[in-house]
């Protein structure tokens, strides 16, 4: 039988307990039951899988399409909504600058 890889870390040393499976390098747990195939598996600039909720911090300067503004290298963010879509996958409010979609490669979970 083999297990599935770490949905946070992608680690292969996964092992079972009870219910749940557990990965040795980062300590994640989690139900295979629960984790629906059609869950979003978006991840940050590190590969670190972002949720909605989390606050994230812009990892370049970033120009705002139709706009002559920048969003900064550090600006903190948090995400509202992670979305299926190929070029903006996550709605943000951006400190200072307001609601909009940023790429998700583009972002470092803090």
């Amino acid at each position: 039988m083999t297990l599935p890889a770490c949905p946070q870390c992608q680690c292969d040393y996964v092992y079972a307990d009870q219910t749940l499976l557990i990965c040795p390098q980062c300590a994640y747990e989690w139900n295979p039951a629960l984790l629906a195939e059609d869950t979003l598996m978006v991840k940050d600039a590190n590969g670190t899988l972002l949720a909605d909720g989390d606050k994230v911090t812009v990892a370049k300067d970033l120009k705002i399409k139709g706009s002559s503004q920048v969003i900064k290298i550090g600006t903190k963010a948090q995400i509202r909504r992670v979305l299926d879509k190929k070029d903006h996958q996550l709605d943000c409010k951006v400190d200072g600058i307001g609601e909009m979609m940023v790429t998700a490669k583009f972002v470092k979970k803090a």
